[in-house]
């Protein structure tokens, strides 16, 4: 029997109910996979997923309360407005110490916004202007299948997998139309080092289907393969005039990028995501900015938008001399993060924090962000109900959510290697819901 709560806790929804109990809303694994191969124009017998892969999606999907959905999409709507505003972007020039990166138009292309899910709403982690798993959740929506009446009326409240794929297109007409004016790019190349070695790499192929199904010639490719000459871009000696960029190396710094970075500098192909969108938005020196009402406020955001971003942004500190005893005395308050780290790498727990790790993060460039346990769901692994740590990742664009996907994990991070665990579609459920569970 469960323990009564105490009168002043927050009562549970059903959303949290159902991410504990239910069992009875599958993804049907088979389909995925033949969503995937016929979106990706794989053959059926074609190894699209290796064995790393067995983990990459999950098996039955995440609720999510309509509150906490809510909060989710005024958060990203007050956060594209404030990165429109100039008092933001001379806040964000200031913290970083020199000017942002070149405006071209374009806004950067999807956001991937990290969120745990607490009693008191939704905290936001970390936000990528890389994101993957876009059209590898579209392929899994596609999959997702009900057991019963109430649970086939939940799934309506899903995205319709082929409005997802449509959404996710848009975005790159949007990036082309606000630098070039009209039109559509002829050619586009998908970027990222030794692609066909990435862990999502099959998603390239989706990508490379999407963008030729609406037209337009796409290739996936490696940076050392670009060429820089006479003012344009080019791919094996064919020009390039939209690159969808999948690097880590949000700056375009390193020698290989040398090409991607000329052409981005000088506008003669547009670049998306690019390096001033990471600088205004996804660099993690800015969390303490975005969780601050008041310096939103100086920077022009409205009360009520500053305080709909703050209050999702769980307080965040800069690693620096002044703060570096005081921090090291809490750490075990704190997660410690690299300014222009990704998906958790270089990341520390500050219970588990060695000395000689700690002088490493006083020394570099490090923000300490209040540990904020995620929430979790329970799978079925091995005929056991097993709790899965919970991520909610909102893909974002222009202040709007296109949709939500889960990603399921055990340990400090969503490394898809997990039994039981993987991307999970996500349902939002209103206060009323009625489900079967």
């Amino acid at each position: 029997m469960t323990a009564p709560s105490p009168s002043n806790a927050p009562a549970e929804t059903a959303a949290a109910r159902l991410n504990r109990d239910c069992r009875c809303i599958a993804v049907d694994r088979a389909g995925f996979l033949e969503t995937l191969h016929r979106q990706a124009r794989q053959s059926p017998g074609t190894a699209l997923l290796a064995e790393a892969h067995n983990h990459l999606v999950a098996e039955l999907p995440v609720f999510v309360a309509q509150a906490d959905a809510d909060a989710i999409r005024a958060a990203v709507a007050a956060l594209h407005t404030a990165s429109q505003l100039p008092g933001y972007a001379a806040q964000v020039a200031a913290l970083r110490g020199r000017a942002l990166p070149a405006d071209f138009g374009p806004l950067g292309g999807i956001l991937g916004l990290d969120f745990h899910l607490t009693a008191d709403g939704p905290r936001l982690i970390e936000i990528n202007t890389n994101a993957g798993g876009a059209l590898i959740n579209a392929a899994v929506a596609e999959a997702l299948r009900g057991c019963c009446a109430p649970v086939e009326q939940a799934l309506e409240n899903l995205h319709d997998p082929a409005t997802m794929r449509s959404r996710v297109l848009d975005t790159f007409r949007a990036e082309w139309r606000l630098q070039r004016g009209a039109g559509a790019p002829g050619r586009v190349a998908i970027v990222d080092r030794e692609p066909a070695r990435q862990y999502l790499y099959p998603e390239f192929l989706l990508f490379e289907s999407l963008f030729e199904q609406a037209g337009w010639s796409a290739a996936i490719a490696d940076p050392v393969e670009l060429e820089f000459r006479d003012g344009r871009l080019l791919l094996r000696g064919e020009p390039v005039d939209l690159v969808y960029n999948r690097l880590t190396d949000f700056a375009l710094d390193e020698p290989a990028h040398a090409a991607l970075r000329a052409a981005y500098e000088s506008g003669a192909a547009v670049v998306t995501p690019h390096p001033r969108a990471h600088a205004l938005l996804a660099d993690k020196r800015l969390l303490p900015l975005l969780g601050d009402a008041r310096q939103l406020q100086a920077a022009g955001l409205s009360g009520d938008a500053a305080r709909a971003l703050a209050r999702v942004v769980p307080p965040s500190r800069p690693v620096d001399a002044a703060s570096a005893g005081e921090l090291y005395e809490q750490r075990r308050r704190y997660y410690f993060k690299p300014a222009r780290g990704y998906g958790s790498k270089a990341t520390y727990d500050g219970a588990k924090l060695t000395r000689k790790v700690w002088d490493d993060i006083a020394a570099g460039d490090y923000v300490a962000q209040e540990r904020v346990p995620p929430s979790e769901r329970v799978m079925q692994v091995d005929g056991a109900a097993t709790p899965l740590k919970l991520d909610l990742r909102a893909y974002a664009y222009a202040g709007q959510v296109l949709f939500m996907a889960a990603r399921l994990y055990r340990g400090q991070t969503t490394n898809f290697r997990t039994p039981g665990g993987g991307f999970a579609p996500v349902i939002e459920l209103p206060p009323t819901a009625n489900t079967c569970c």
